[in-house]
C-alpha cells in the first residue's frame, strides 16, 4: 500500500515538473519572437527617420522612378525569403530578416514625410493595442484557426493585388476598399500567425527547426503589424500641410 501510495504521489509530481517546464520554454519562444519583432520595428523605424531627415537622400528617392524600387522591394523580399527559407541557415534567416527590416524602413520614410507626427503617433498606439490583443487571443484562445487560414491567405492576395494595381490606378474609393478590407485580413492573420507560432513550439519543442520556424513567425507577425499600421494611417492619419 505504501508503494502503491510513493507511486502514486511521484508520477503527478513528475507530470507537474514536465509542464512547468514545457510552459516556461513556450513562454520564452514567444517571447523571443516578440522582441525580434521589436528589434526589426526598430531597425523599419530608424532607418525611416535617417532618410525622412535627409533631404539629399528623400527626394531623388521619391521624386524620381526610384520610388517604384522603395514601394516593391519589400513585397520581392518576402516572396524571396518565403522561397528560400528552406535552404538558409538560422544565421541566415535571422540576417535576412533585419536585412529585410532595414528595406523596409525604406519604403516606411514616405509615411514620415506624408503624415504628422501626432497622428502616426496614435495611430502606432491603436495599432499596437489591436496587435496585441489579436495576438493575445491567439495565443489563449482553444480554437483552432486554421479553419480561417483560406479565407485569410485568399484576402491576403486580394489586398496585395488591389495594393499593386491601384500604384497606377490611384483611385479613392478603391484605396477605401482595399483599407477596410485590409484591416480585417491582417487583424485576424496577426491571431492565426500568434497560434501557428505557438502550435510550431509544441511540435519542434527546442529543436533547431523551431529556432528556424520562429524566424518566420517573426516575419509574419512584423509584416501583421506595419501593414495595419499603415492601412489605419488612412484613415486616422493627418497630412502634412504643403
Amino acid at each position: 500500500m505504501r508503494d502503491h501510495d510513493l507511486s502514486s504521489t511521484v508520477i503527478p509530481a513528475a507530470a507537474r515538473s514536465q509542464k512547468l517546464a514545457f510552459d516556461s520554454g513556450l513562454r520564452q519562444h514567444m517571447l523571443g519572437i516578440y522582441r525580434n519583432m521589436g528589434l526589426a520595428l526598430l531597425v523599419s523605424a530608424a532607418v525611416a527617420w535617417a532618410i525622412a531627415s535627409s533631404p539629399a537622400i528623400y527626394q531623388p528617392l521619391f521624386g524620381t522612378p526610384l520610388k517604384w524600387v522603395a514601394m516593391l522591394a519589400p513585397l520581392a523580399f518576402v516572396f524571396f525569403f518565403t522561397f528560400r527559407f528552406e535552404k538558409m541557415t538560422l544565421a541566415g534567416a535571422r540576417t535576412a530578416l533585419f536585412a529585410f527590416a532595414a528595406l523596409m524602413g525604406l519604403s516606411l520614410a514616405s509615411v514620415l514625410l506624408v503624415f504628422t507626427g501626432a497622428s502616426i503617433a496614435t495611430t502606432f498606439l491603436v495599432a499596437a493595442i489591436t496587435f496585441l490583443t489579436m495576438s493575445l487571443y491567439g495565443y489563449s484562445t482553444k480554437s483552432d484557426l486554421t479553419r480561417f487560414s483560406t479565407f485569410l491567405i485568399m484576402g491576403l492576395i486580394g489586398v496585395i493585388l488591389a495594393s499593386i494595381i491601384n500604384l497606377f490606378l490611384q483611385s479613392g474609393a478603391l484605396q477605401l476598399v482595399v483599407s477596410i478590407i485590409g484591416i480585417l485580413v491582417f487583424t485576424g492573420l496577426t491571431a492565426w500567425d500568434t497560434q501557428r507560432a505557438k502550435s510550431d513550439y509544441l511540435a519542434h519543442g527546442t529543436s533547431d527547426q523551431a529556432e528556424k520556424l520562429a524566424v518566420m513567425s517573426t516575419l509574419s507577425l512584423y509584416l501583421n503589424f506595419v501593414n495595419l499600421f499603415q492601412l489605419l494611417l488612412q484613415f486616422t492619419g493627418e497630412q502634412r500641410e504643403g
